[in-house]
């Protein structure tokens, strides 16, 4: 059985130019189902942090995209973000205008000069109050509502309740469900906890997604990373996480290299596929295209589809805003012309 052991091993895929698929409906396969738990294999699991560190350090300074490529790649990124908003002060309108941005995110103005189709977010994430109202929202569409659940962000609140919390917003309408894991299994080895505590959401889930946001910044090592990775996945994970957006750290690209590699080996070993999805921190256009990048050279095309990759942001949307703009008109817009809702 192989591990994800990361190495510093160069890809020889091309960055290029997306196919403009955006809008049309995308290939159906089986989810994740979770296998059975094998310690021998999480035992494993590897992760050469200097190697992992030299094959991200290049890649920011590697980004050629230019013009209507560089447009491409925005436009297609527009179609994989998690439009959200998990603030204290939410309210119904605050969600409702979020919604109508994830319906139509770009001025239709510049989607036809650029001659593309309309295009929509790849969902709207938001806390269990606001599903129903985020599901009203978007009837009609098939933009689906994520609901953070399980305690979310800290993921110390009692077991049951967090059950209890995935049922509830499951039966308000939401479509995926973003849990976050017990660190303390992680930072304790406990990895049949782990897996056993990640099941049962996926039980509780039924049929929507369960993204694992494994808090990646507060696992102490990228070793821990690459772990608690194939752990989730092992349990039926349809996505694993890096984030909630609330830690100290939250995406960085020698996390992100882990975790999709760890979603490269268990794909050779057990022919299910599994979303990634990098939350917090990621606000700008150009940080995106290296994020898209990296999972293009690293997992190809495939995964370039909002069914298996998302981001977790809403300011970023803002900034691929301005750059398309800036692509048509060669100027830049102020940023409060972007703005969510």
């Amino acid at each position: 059985m192989s591990a994800a052991k990361v190495s510093d091993k160069k890809r020889t895929a091309k960055t290029k130019p997306i196919p403009a698929s955006m809008g049309l409906p995308q290939t159906t396969e089986a989810r994740n189902p979770g296998i059975a738990f094998d310690r021998a294999w999480v035992d494993l699991v590897q992760a050469n942090t200097s190697a992992i560190e030299r094959r991200t350090a290049t890649l920011p300074g590697r980004r050629s995209l230019k013009k209507e490529h560089q447009a491409a790649w925005l436009l297609k990124a527009i179609t994989m973000i998690d439009l959200t908003t998990l603030s204290g002060d939410d309210t119904e309108d605050r969600v409702k205008r979020l919604c109508a941005k994830a319906r139509r995110p770009v001025n239709p103005a510049l989607l036809k000069t650029l001659q593309m189709p309309e295009i929509t977010t790849g969902a709207v994430c938001v806390y269990h109050e606001m599903v129903p109202t985020a599901v009203e929202a978007l009837a009609g569409t098939e933009i689906p509502v994520a609901a953070v659940s399980t305690g979310f962000p800290a993921g110390l609140s009692p077991h049951k309740l967090r059950v209890k919390e995935i049922h509830e917003s499951v039966r308000a309408g939401a479509k995926e469900i973003d849990i976050v894991i017990s660190r303390r299994h992680v930072l304790q080895g406990n990895w049949r906890a782990l897996y056993n505590e990640i099941k049962e959401f996926r039980d509780a889930c039924g049929d929507a997604h369960l993204k694992a946001i494994l808090a990646t910044g507060e696992l102490g090592t990228l070793r821990n990373v690459a772990k608690a990775s194939m752990v989730a996945m092992m349990a039926g994970s349809d996505f694993i996480k890096t984030s909630t957006g609330k830690e100290s750290v939250n995406a960085t690209l020698p996390v992100s290299l882990v975790m999709i590699r760890a979603i490269r080996d268990y794909f050779e070993e057990t022919g299910y596929r599994v979303g990634y999805k990098p939350a917090g921190g990621i606000s700008k256009a150009k940080d995106a295209l290296v994020y898209l990048m990296l999972l293009n050279e690293e997992l190809g095309q495939r995964w370039l589809e909002p069914d298996l990759f998302r981001f977790g942001a809403s300011s970023l949307l803002g900034d691929i805003e301005r750059q398309l703009e800036h692509h048509v008109t060669g100027a830049y817009s102020a940023a409060y012309r972007h703005a969510m809702g």
